[in-house]
């Protein structure tokens, strides 16, 4: 989107230089599974500064004195985990881009999460497009005050802690077998810690270990990549592992119960020029009459799962449980993005770092590349110049 770039970027671009980044991302690692773009997006300085201002917008909220209370019907019953902290120690905001009635580009709110997501990945990524691409040294995929060495400092402190690398492991709930497992290998790599599935994981008395070698090694810290929404009807993994709702004596990074307190269910309560209107199907007091213009999703989906584009309003009248659903303006994004053939779609998500008795930090992005009706893996397979990419910017 930085106009200068892009034409360099397209006019020296060949699949030989694509097929070399694919590799040098893959080599000593594993085959990744899901589609790499083409090209990074290029953000520009306005769009970059409108990006961080509703970053800061959105963690106002967080930060707000009544956040716990205003989101404490997020966490379902039978998924809150004891001994939650006072914040996440990971934000993930994503945005489509737009442009306004003037063709401006700007940046609307579509997901937010308080979990992790490709921490490892995206650094790797942003190094290896810029090598692989010859791109100039002022493009940077990190915000003011970081570069690699300080991210990763700072993503250790994040998650080790105060601990030895060997009393911090990775769980997910089988860790080989994920479509992230590039991402597992990379934050191995680089921390030093232990990638573990749930069932390497067990119990004595309140205490998590794992063996290793014969000899059992107790764990202080769960970097915890498990989603418990995903083993939901599963939970006789518990019986050979341990039972995270029970009280143990354990830090969680992030602590579970953030996973649902920012996620969709956050969007309502956020009133800004970023946000696009957002209600409790529960609490609308009427149905739009334009409802060609809003989306419907649930509370409690993943990966876009669930989600009615096309909404009626006999599918509002539908829903057995509204108040597990949200009714949200639709954003439309602009193909903003020249690809040699067509304009594509941007989305861009910001990624934080909270540590203990900090400040979060914005630290760098995550940008999903799409040509079909929606963001996402399913819409856009038959495409290319499609595919998770990353922001660089001009430093």
């Amino acid at each position: 989107m930085i106009e200068r770039y892009r034409k360099a970027f397209n006019a020296a671009f060949s699949a030989k230089k694509y097929e070399e980044l694919i590799c040098s991302l893959q080599k000593g690692f594993t085959e990744i599974p899901f589609r790499i773009a083409e090209t990074p997006v290029f953000i520009p300085k306005d769009l970059k500064d409108k990006l961080i201002a509703a970053g800061e917008e959105i963690i106002a909220l967080i930060k707000h004195p009544d956040f716990k209370s205003l989101t404490a019907a997020a966490i379902p019953a039978e998924w809150h985990i004891p001994g939650e902290n006072d914040h996440p120690h990971f934000l993930t905001f994503d945005f489509g881009i737009c442009k306004d009635e003037l063709g401006n580009l700007v940046p609307k709110l579509i997901e937010m999460q308080g979990f992790p997501s490709l921490y490892g990945f995206q650094p790797l990524l942003g190094r290896t497009y810029k090598k692989a691409y010859d791109l100039p040294d002022n493009l940077s995929p990190y915000f003011e005050g970081l570069n690699e060495a300080t991210y990763v400092a700072l993503l250790k402190k994040v998650i080790l802690g105060p601990h030895q690398p060997h009393e911090v492991a990775l769980m997910d709930i089988a860790a080989p077998e994920q479509k992230t497992l590039i991402d597992f290998l990379i934050t191995e790599k680089l921390l030093g810690i232990k990638i573990l599935s749930l069932t390497d994981i067990f119990k004595k008395d309140r205490n998590l270990y794992y063996s290793e070698n014969g000899q059992d090694i107790q764990l202080k810290r769960i970097y915890n990549r498990l989603i418990f929404d995903e083993i939901a009807g599963q939970t006789e993994l518990f019986n050979k592992s341990f039972d995270p709702r029970e009280v143990l004596d354990i830090e969680w990074i992030t602590h579970p119960n953030w996973f649902y307190r920012i996620s969709k269910y956050t969007l309502p309560f956020l009133k800004s020029d970023f946000v696009p209107e957002t209600w409790f199907l529960s609490q609308l007091g009427s149905i739009p009459a334009d409802l060609e213009n809003y989306v419907l999703k649930p509370l409690f989906s993943f990966a876009g799962m669930g989600v009615m584009i096309e909404v009626r309003e006999e599918d509002i009248k539908a829903i057995k449980d509204p108040e597990n659903w949200i009714l949200q303006r639709k954003v439309v994004y602009a193909p903003v993005l020249q690809a040699p053939d067509a304009g594509v779609k941007v989305e861009i998500r910001l990624m934080y770092l909270w540590a203990d008795g900090e400040e979060p930090q914005l630290c760098i992005t995550l940008a999903r590349l799409s040509r079909g009706k929606m963001i996402g893996v399913r819409y856009n397979q038959d495409f290319d110049w499609v595919g998770g990419s990353i922001g660089l910017m001009d430093q």
